[in-house]
């Protein structure tokens, strides 16, 4: 009978497939490459945070131990262990050298040229003698500067004896010791104290008493260097490159995208009751909150707790190494009272700027956070102008029983002080030696932004809700190390100038798991405006958006348009857009300069769009997407003007794995003339539309595996004055009169592939000076 089960059990694995046998990695080596405990412990070694840049063909096992040599491994029976489990076709990675070159330890102490050149070469050896494939890596760096900011290396002899091995015996060799030096001096003296563990005391229980270690790695520090070992397996072609795992955009590997450091606080609690604060949603709470976060700061930092309840109050002023948090319950109302606003010096739309001071405001700070299950209301309703076309006839009417309208009786301003500011010119423009004083009469007008930090580093929110913001609702300013996760905006669809995020001129950003609603951008990227944004000269880079869902909004993901400092490496994957006006949206205008490029986005899905699913506009206008009632969309003014510092430039975008059920236009390209938008890569996209695609003044357009679904598909494609245009597998539901529209002199180059045409009554037209030979049918 079990004879008959086993045969049984071989015929059904034989009819599914055998459970492919997978590729196993052996790391030996020391501390630096050893795993660690997981709780309450900020360590890791590299090869933990090795598999999260593998495939699930992959098996890592890590026999790296702390404080071990090749001597003190082999002594102890380790390498004996792992020869034991060593099959044909594994890989062996061996890294020491660290515990090798302590010649006070006659157990681990092994001379360069002579005992640890052996031992290594015993591993390779041995390791080959099984079918397996030994790789020799270079002991990565410990971090020390000398009092100028000087690199010191600290490793002697060792790196140079395993290069020498490696060449000798023909071995793949990863030069870590190489790498992970260039990434620590990229840090600098400061900056890479992330990448170790540099822990201030009662963060963690595994380093109560605080830790100065610039040896063992942060989980920052050993995802840094995971992935540099992967990167020299990717550029020296090794046979596991096949292995490493792709990230959710095509043109990038896992361990290519950013690496983000997220802070850590100390184990103490500030409970804002104990400074006196009251949840009667009638006391004044400012300074209550204010003295516990300054008592927090004093300790050393620390978690300042908003506990369930309502809780009135003015702007408040973050610090560093403080946790703001908000339990569940807890609704933090920013007070109604515009005069606990004060003019403070601050930025609006790219231009330093007098402002009313944000209700929340970080600057200089390091390691802050706002995190919790709580609210946060800035009361944006007493600050915000509203349009009248963007509410109904009964609201208009109930919102003129205060405040006052515009001279076109258009909009509505809250306060005579407001609508002053309306109509003067460059109102709080911090210029020409204006002061802060000298915009008191018109202070209403400059609303504040709801939470601003500029000049940060290492910024968690996490969990929180903002909503009612009186202006862009966070604002995040010259600053790196972010992380904004599952946090959820809400403001009205109306609020005018309310963008859920914006981020100015930042680098290293993640953002995860958010829900946005507002009344204009959704994810927002910036980096200054005009000349003053490029004399700046700071782009916002390595920012990872995912998983986050944007409704209402201006644009779902937008860069610009003030992008005057440059945006670049930007990845965006996994979001959902529903009732945005539009989806994936690039906009700038001449003046602008600034470069932005390498641009990512993927698995997209888009829904009820107002206007265009994908958007790049270089003739931005500073309107609403979508006109409202009464409103004509203008024309720009087409013409060349000579190419200076303020020509904006788009190029280098990569998109695929986009759906989009319901919009006005499919894809709109418009770039200028003298300065086309160039290398746009769409790919693997199904766009229900009214009209289909747009593409002009644009260079290297590749548009691959696109369908259509459009009410009005005449022309299908409209191109105009666009040279190396290339279309391949172009689908199309219904029946069109005419598929492609050609025009312009300037156009060329266009070729169209593997599309069929028998549902066209004519496939192509061309004129305004194009020519029938601009476009190729293949």
């Amino acid at each position: 009978m079990k004879k008959i089960i086993a045969f049984a059990s071989l015929i059904v694995l034989m009819a599914f497939g055998m459970p492919e046998k997978k590729i196993r990695i052996f790391l030996i080596g020391d501390s630096t490459m050893a795993d660690k405990p997981l709780a309450e412990n900020p360590e890791r070694g590299w090869g933990q945070l090795f598999p999260d840049f593998l495939t699930e063909a992959v098996q890592v096992k890590n026999y790296a131990v702390n404080g071990r040599s090749t001597k003190s491994f082999i002594k102890e029976g380790r390498w004996d262990s792992v020869m034991k489990n060593l099959q044909a076709n594994d890989y062996v990675l061996i890294q020491f050298g660290h515990n090798d070159q302590k010649k006070e330890d006659s157990n681990r102490y092994a001379a360069p040229q002579g005992l640890y050149r052996d031992n290594l070469i015993r591993f390779i050896k041995e390791t080959r003698l099984k079918g397996a494939t030994p790789i020799l890596v270079t002991p990565v760096m410990r971090r020390k500067f000398d009092a100028s900011g000087k690199f010191v290396d600290q490793h002697g002899e060792y790196p140079d004896a395993v290069r020498a091995v490696a060449k000798e015996m023909n071995v793949l060799l990863i030069d870590l010791h190489k790498s992970s030096e260039a990434l620590i001096e990229k840090e600098g003296v400061e900056g890479s104290k992330k990448l170790f563990l540099w822990i201030d005391p009662k963060h963690f229980k595994a380093a109560a008493g605080g830790k100065k270690d610039d040896t063992h790695f942060s989980v920052y520090g050993a995802a840094s260097v995971a992935s540099l070992v992967c990167a020299a397996i990717t550029e020296k072609n090794f046979p596991l490159a096949q292995y490493l795992k792709p990230s959710a955009h095509p043109e990038k590997l896992a361990y290519e995208l950013p690496k983000i450091y997220q802070p850590h606080f100390k184990k103490d609690t500030f409970n804002i009751l104990g400074f006196g604060a009251m949840n009667d949603g009638v006391t004044l709470n400012t300074k209550a909150i204010q003295a516990t976060i300054d008592a927090c700061e004093k300790n050393g930092g620390g978690t300042v707790l908003i506990p369930a309840g309502l809780w009135l109050t003015g702007p408040i002023v973050l610090k560093s190494n403080i946790e703001l948090h908000a339990v569940r319950g807890a609704l933090v109302s920013f007070t109604e009272d515009k005069t606990q606003y004060p003019l403070v010096a601050s930025s609006f739309e790219g231009v330093e700027a007098a402002r009313c001071q944000s209700p929340i405001s970080a600057t200089d700070a390091e390691n802050i956070a706002i995190t919790g299950a709580g609210i946060f209301n800035g009361s944006g309703n007493v600050w915000r102008p509203v349009k009248k076309g963007k509410i109904t006839d009964s609201e208009w009417k109930n919102l003129q029983r205060t405040g006052f309208l515009s001279a076109d009786k258009s909009s509505w301003y809250p306060s005579a002080s407001a609508l002053k500011g309306s109509v003067a010119g460059d109102v709080g423009k911090l210029s020409s030696g204006k002061k802060l004083s000298d915009f008191e009469e018109v202070r209403d007008f400059l609303r504040p932004n709801f939470l601003r930090i500029s000049q940060c580093k290492n910024v968690l929110l996490q969990g929180v809700t903002f909503e009612n913001s009186p202006a862009w609702t966070m604002h995040l300013a010259v600053s790196q190390h972010i992380t904004i996760k599952n946090v959820t905006v809400k403001n009205p669809w109306y609020g005018q100038n309310t963008d859920a995020l914006d981020l100015e001129s930042c680098a290293n950003v993640l953002i995860d798991g958010c829900s946005f609603d507002t009344g204009d951008d959704g994810i927002c990227i910036k980096s200054g405006r005009d000349e003053e944004g490029r004399k700046r000269g700071i782009p916002t880079e390595n920012v990872i958006a995912q998983n986050t869902t944007v409704y209402h909004s201006h644009g779902g993901f937008v860069i610009g348009s003030e992008m005057s400092g440059g945006a670049r490496n930007i990845f965006v994957s996994n979001c959902t857009f529903i009732g945005s006006d539009i989806g994936l949206r690039f906009k700038t205008t001449r003046g602008r300069g600034g470069v932005v490029e390498k641009i990512y986005a993927s698995n997209i899905r888009m829904k009820d769009i107002a206007g265009e699913a994908i958007l790049f506009d270089m003739y931005y206008m500073a309107k609403d997407p979508v006109p409202l009632a009464g409103e004509k969309a203008e024309m720009p003014k087409i013409e060349t003007l000579p190419v200076n510092e303020g020509t904006p430039v788009f190029r280098d975008f990569f998109f695929s794995d986009i759906v989009c059920r319901g919009a006005e236009k499919a894809i709109f390209i418009r770039g200028i003339p003298e300065m086309n938008i160039r290398n746009v890569q769409i790919s693997n996209a199904v766009l229900q539309s009214r009209k289909g695609i747009e593409c002009t003044e644009a260079t290297g357009v590749v548009l691959k595996n696109i369908r259509l679904v459009t009410a009005e598909p005449s022309p299908l494609v409209y191109i105009q004055n666009s040279n190396g245009i290339s279309i391949d597998n172009l689908m199309y539901d219904l029946p069109t009169d005419l598929l492609f529209s050609v025009t312009g002199d300037r156009s060329a180059n266009i070729k169209v592939s593997q599309t069929d045409f028998s549902k066209a009554k004519t496939k192509t037209s061309f004129g305004f000076g194009a020519q029938p030979s601009s476009l190729i049918i293949k």
